[in-house]
């Protein structure tokens, strides 16, 4: 038997009238012309027709369902729900009579004996709330929109005044500086002249302080080694000093103390004068030598063995391992500088004779005024490049804010170096639309970076619906971070939800009135239903 609902559409013409459409149970209204009940009926996708009266008769004939629109008997079929007053929809064919209600309008359940609800019009009356609610806060989102793309045609018109303004200033600022270049090496060269005649001027009398206590060492070198204070200083008595050998074979012998000696068997002080290069390098002073002879060095390195066993007798007296530790780093530390030198040629005693020597004298005040010039030079200059740089740094970041893509009127400008952050129960995420996402442990840790800006991401018809930040902090064994954001249409610019799709790929849920489009040219605020 063909079961056969009764349904009405109302259709506003100038007032209020109606007419009585009939149609098989569970056909929309846009298929109505397919079910014709005095013609034979073509399954939907053309696999056979059937005589109109096995249409709904709870046998499945066609194989996509289309015969059974008001039955459960095809499996793959779809019920239509009119759900006058509400939104109509489609149900599977299974859900038909099997004692739930899933059409508002209770039309699915005509035969279950169950006792539904219509309701359809309680649906629709909390819809058209919400829509109102959504279409209200678009209103008011796209007001603040217009006037947000008011303050960025006027910030756009700002920016390219003042980078006029900062451009010319730079020209100005160039030729400032070529001419205080020009200033300072001019200053500069009469004090470099001045610093290098008072340090050769320092030198030469560093060389007078150094020869003069050069002769005096030799002097006293000359009396240390005339043992038998003759005024003279003999081969032999030179073999006495075995740290004058100069192969440093352990064997003196009298040609080599010789040699030392230009060749002669001894020298007085005035011909010492003249052998005393050969001496003085190799020469180490008895009575200042800081190294103890061999034999008391190992007698110092047994006493010092015995200390040590000491105080493994006495534990209480143990140094601290870090002590321990801090003196064998001194010692490495004494070892890293090389083999043991005489003193007379260490640095100790070199960094001895600089003091001996003193400090370089101070300036003259001509030199010292000429310094001060050219330092006064040097600061003007330094002072009026730093102002350049900023002037180009200035240039660099408005160009990049005049040429960025705010959106097709800038309305996403004002979202430039601002930052929202959103709280949860772990984290705190930061976004710097343009810029970074962040997310930092909300009770203490390093903040990881979820992505730096890219691009535009949404679909070619709404491309700035999504941002995209991408190349973060990678993840261990994984890719690099990175961060969709979907913007929606509100009255507040704020982050409103923050989640993880999948791993290192987050998503952000972001208001923004930037987003809003203008309700009077958009269908959002409208229901396309089928069935009144």
């Amino acid at each position: 038997m063909v079961m056969f609902g009764h349904f009405v559409l109302l259709v506003l013409i100038g007032g209020a009238m109606s007419a009585e459409v009939q149609r098989p149970r569970g056909v929309p209204l846009s298929k109505r012309q397919f079910y014709e009940e005095d013609k034979p009926f073509t399954c939907l996708d053309g696999s056979r027709t059937i005589p109109f009266d096995r249409v709904n008769d709870d046998y499945c004939d066609c194989l996509d369902g289309s015969d059974e629109p008001g039955t459960a008997a095809c499996p793959n079929g779809n019920f239509h729900c009119t759900n006058a007053g509400f939104r109509p929809g489609f149900i599977p064919s299974s859900r038909v009579n099997d004692g739930i209600c899933d059409c508002c309008d209770t039309t699915d359940e005509y035969n279950s004996g169950v006792d539904c609800q219509n309701t359809c019009r309680e649906l629709g009356r909390k819809e058209k709330e919400e829509l109102q609610k959504i279409a209200e806060i678009a209103k008011e989102g796209f007001m603040f929109k217009k006037q947000l793309i008011h303050e960025a045609k006027q910030g756009l018109e700002d920016k390219k005044s003042k980078l006029e303004d900062v451009q010319n200033s730079k020209k100005d600022l160039e030729a400032k500086v070529e001419a205080l270049r020009t200033v300072k090496e001019t200053a500069e060269q009469p004090e470099k002249e001045a610093k290098e005649h008072h340090l050769k001027a320092w030198e030469e009398q560093k060389a007078i302080i150094r020869t003069e206590k050069d002769k005096a060492r030799m002097a006293d070198v000359f009396l240390e080694l005339d043992d038998d204070d003759d005024g003279f200083v003999s081969f032999t008595e030179l073999q006495s000093h075995s740290e004058l050998d100069p192969d440093s074979d352990a064997s003196f012998t009298e040609a080599e103390a010789q040699g030392l000696l230009g060749g002669v068997d001894k020298v007085d002080t005035v011909v010492f004068e003249t052998v005393w290069n050969n001496i003085k390098e190799k020469y180490v002073s008895e009575s200042t030598a800081d190294v103890p002879p061999p034999g008391e060095a190992a007698q110092e390195e047994t006493r010092d063995t015995s200390s040590d066993n000491d105080s493994e007798n006495y534990p209480d007296e143990d140094i601290p391992e870090e002590e321990e530790d801090e003196d064998m780093d001194e010692d490495d530390d004494d070892m890293d500088e090389g083999d043991y030198k005489p003193p007379s040629t260490s640095r100790t005693d070199d960094k001895k004779d600089d003091d001996e020597e003193g400090t370089m004298p101070p300036y003259d005040q001509e030199t010292q005024t000429l310094i001060d010039s050219a330092q006064k030079a040097r600061d003007e200059f330094n002072e009026a490049e730093k102002a350049l740089r900023e002037v180009e740094d200035q240039i660099r970041n408005l160009e990049k804010e005049i040429s960025f893509d705010f959106g097709p009127s800038s309305e996403f400008a004002y979202l430039y170096s601002q930052c929202y952050e959103l709280t949860t129960g772990e984290y705190v995420y930061r976004l710097c639309p343009f810029n970074r996402v962040s997310q930092k442990p909300k009770f203490g840790g390093s903040e990881t970076n979820l992505g730096t800006w890219g691009k535009w991401a949404g679909p070619e018809d709404n491309i700035y619906s999504l941002m995209k930040y991408e190349h973060g902090t990678g993840c261990w064994q994984g890719p690099n971070r990175s961060t969709t954001v979907k913007l929606t249409c509100g009255k507040e610019t704020v982050v409103t939800s923050t989640s993880e799709p999948s791993r290192c790929e987050y998503l952000m849920e972001f208001t923004s009135p930037a987003i809003c489009q203008d309700p009077a040219s958009s269908d959002s605020g409208h229901s396309d239903h089928e069935e009144l």
